[in-house]
């Protein structure tokens, strides 16, 4: 099979299993998905939707965000890791949108990417989430499964990034990254992984990967 044809056969498999697709992270506005991308960073995305309803409850915008101190902040959010460099971030955004934004989320990836704790993943997921600005975000999930379907090398997250958006039609970029993500979750987690579950793997996949499955070693013997 052609890269052409094995990106095809990726795109027609993951539009045939997610139609709608679900959003990941609960938010209301820019602003609340910026703050739970932000806190979604080496944790999990059920752990963070169990904590930032906490949160906005007491602050789900700027100006509520910056009458709380770092350590307020710091307490209600430690459940999801790193709190004390992410509640330091979520301060200092929250003030620099309020003294150069007007408590606004700007709409650009040069902005997202000077704040606090705000990295070029994060900026990518609000910008295609928040905004529909085509954007692929690349997460663990991503890479491992470009890694495992061939289509990238598995060097970095960034050489991830840069052969995804050259293979795959821009338009379908915001909905792609959510759909391999949820696929990633289902049919091709890092362990406990069905390689008979996992059809795009199991149809395209790296043969090296393939093989060094526990159920293709099984099969040989």
């Amino acid at each position: 099979m052609t890269k052409e044809n094995k990106v095809k056969f990726v795109i027609k498999t993951l539009q045939e299993l997610y139609p709608t697709i679900p959003i990941p992270l609960d938010h209301k506005d820019p602003y609340t998905l910026l703050i739970a991308v932000l806190m979604s960073a080496q944790s999990t995305d059920v752990r963070v939707n169990q904590i930032t309803p906490l949160l906005f409850e007491k602050a789900d915008n700027p100006y509520d965000m910056v009458k709380l101190s770092v350590e307020e902040i710091r307490e209600i959010i430690k459940p999801v890791g790193l709190s004390p460099m992410k509640s330091k971030g979520i301060h200092g955004l929250s003030q620099i949108l309020i003294e150069k934004y007007n408590g606004e989320v700007p709409q650009s990836f040069e902005a997202l990417e000077t704040f606090p704790a705000v990295g070029h993943k994060t900026a990518s997921v609000v910008m295609s989430q928040a905004f529909g600005v085509p954007a692929f975000p690349v997460d663990t999930h991503i890479h491992r499964l470009m890694y495992r379907w061939n289509l990238s090398n598995g060097k970095n997250v960034m050489q991830t990034e840069k052969d995804a958006k050259r293979l795959f039609p821009e338009e379908l970029w915001n909905d792609l990254h959510l759909q391999i993500i949820w696929y990633g979750r289902q049919y091709s987690p890092a362990r406990g992984w069905d390689l008979e579950k996992d059809i795009i793997t199991k149809t395209i996949g790296r043969q090296s990967v393939i093989n060094s499955h526990p159920q293709s070693l099984l099969n040989r013997k």
